[in-house]
């Protein structure tokens, strides 16, 4: 911004998109301010601008622009008061009627509103600066759904490229995900690699959720839930002897690797009598049923939430429960038959991984499985915040 620019600016009675100030202490003033323009409720999409060191009621005011007040006004940026983070851009312009600067605080307005400031969403609607009504705050969060429409998509500002296990990207993923001869002819950076494949958002220049969870090292401090829990019990209820347990975390890439290796040979086939000449070998739990199920839990589940995917196995069953219920036009009403993607990037990699084979199939082919095992159908549960199918062992195991 320039002189000229400033000076257009403060003539223009952008009342709803403008804030001067002469103050440089009132530190709440300016990170309402900052919120309050990072929320744009008007929807303009343009910038807000706070000015410190104009007074439209004095005209020869001026203010030292120090190196000191410039780092004061950088540091709202990432010092978590306000969250997500604002994008802000500091800069000293000259004043428009000389003999001094403006300190210009330049307000984007954020991809992910609602913005908060301890706590409160604040808005300026025309004159009006206030913190925002219910209604208010939920047109700011369909217009952050509008931008984002999943939770994988969505950036995630506290992720950061170092966060990412790049080698392992490189090496296991892009390989089935980008043709061979477009990866010899590859110039990009790895940003720009992952963004192609909607793990890294530059604009904002951080990874996305997906991104975070698929490759990074260590995803637990930011997504809990983001794990499976393996139980097994000596008996058919959660108060039975825990005869054995184990707990998979880490980046989603690692955790779909161990649970293959965990799943093979862990349910074995036996000969039972289906005449009084034949025998036919059975699983007590046949595997392919398993791997479906859990693997529609990990695509299915929702990452927002601090549950893990409960995997138990008890004498007469196994059940796998995920958080997040039926998700977007799936119902009681018609399940299996319409599905639709919580995740759509997650399940994206998982099919690129090989760990789904059809999207929409996950369910008939866990009840051919069992079907073709001798096995009872598979039960399923739904309630507001999990989803649980429940498998059970073979009559005659």
């Amino acid at each position: 911004m320039n002189s000229e620019t400033l000076k257009s600016l403060i003539a223009s009675g952008e009342i709803d998109r403008v804030e001067m100030t002469r103050s440089t202490k009132d530190v709440d003033k300016f990170r309402e301010a900052i919120c309050s323009f990072s929320n744009d409720m008007a929807g303009r999409g343009e910038p807000g601008y706070l000015l410190i060191g104009v007074d439209e009621r004095d005209a020869t005011f001026r203010l030292p622009i120090t190196d000191e007040l410039l780092q004061q006004f950088a540091s709202y940026r990432s010092d978590g008061q306000i969250l997500p983070l604002p994008v802000l851009n500091i800069s000293k312009v000259p004043h428009p009627d000389g003999d001094g600067d403006v300190l210009v605080v330049q307000v984007t307005p954020h991809d992910m509103p609602p913005v908060r400031y301890r706590g409160r969403v604040h808005i300026r609607v025309g004159p009006r600066k206030d913190t925002a009504s219910e209604a208010e705050e939920r047109i700011l969060m369909e217009r952050r759904a509008a931008n984002f429409p999943t939770f994988d998509a969505t950036p995630c500002p506290e992720g950061e490229l170092k966060r990412l296990d790049v080698e392992t990207f490189r090496q296991t993923y892009r390989p089935h995900a980008v043709a061979e001869e477009v990866i010899a002819e590859n110039h990009r950076t790895v940003k720009e690699q992952l963004a192609a494949l909607r793990f890294f958002n530059l604009r904002r220049d951080c990874p996305t959720n997906a991104g975070m969870l698929m490759f990074a090292y260590d995803p637990l401090d930011l997504f809990p839930g983001a794990k499976i829990q393996f139980v097994q019990f000596d008996g058919e209820d959660l108060a039975d002897e825990v005869v054995a347990e184990k707990t998979f975390t880490g980046s989603l890439i690692t955790v779909l690797s161990e649970m293959d290796s965990f799943l093979k040979g862990r349910f074995t086939q036996k000969p039972v009598a289906i005449s009084d000449l034949r025998e036919q070998a059975v699983f007590d739990f046949p595997p392919d049923a398993i791997r479906e199920l859990l693997m529609n839990a990990v695509l299915h589940r929702d990452y927002q939430s601090t549950s893990p995917v409960r995997f138990y196995q008890f004498a007469d069953r196994i059940e796998i429960q995920n958080p997040g219920g039926l998700y977007g036009e799936a119902s009681p009403q018609n399940f299996p038959g319409v599905n639709t993607y919580r995740n759509p990037i997650i399940a994206e990699a998982m099919h690129v991984l090989g760990y789904v084979n059809r999207f929409g199939r996950g369910v008939m082919r866990a009840r051919r499985a069992l079907e073709e095992n001798g096995s009872s159908e598979p039960i399923f549960k739904f309630e507001t915040h999990h989803f649980l199918s429940c498998i059970p062992k073979h009559p005659q195991r």
